[in-house]
């Protein structure tokens, strides 16, 4: 049987990884718009016909919104200095289309 070792998140490089995510994922951006613009009655619902630029940088307020925290969570969340709960490390790569083993880096 192969040992198994436990393993620790490095959660600055960890945060780094949100923050690329979070400066340059189409996935991500949509799913932001589509939560900001649908709520206030600003989409259609469909991407491909979106009136509004689709730019890949979602600002960190942007982000926080979707969360429901503020944005100094997201600030924190990116630069390690808090960790990033499970429920919304899931989250996150759920609305990024990511696997969760591509965004967390271990010690």
């Amino acid at each position: 049987m192969k040992p198994i070792h436990r393993q620790f998140i490095d959660w600055k490089k960890t945060g780094r990884n949100l923050q690329l995510l979070r400066e340059d994922n189409v996935e991500l951006r949509r799913c932001v718009c589509n939560a900001l613009k649908h709520d206030k009655g600003d989409c259609s619902g469909e991407c491909s016909e979106c009136r509004f630029e689709m730019d890949n940088h979602i600002s960190r307020n942007e982000l926080a919104e979707v969360f429901g925290v503020s944005e100094s969570v997201i600030f924190n969340w990116e630069n390690g200095r808090t960790a990033v709960s499970l429920e919304d490390m899931l989250f996150y790569a759920q609305i990024s289309q990511k696997e969760l083993s591509d965004i967390i880096i271990y010690l």
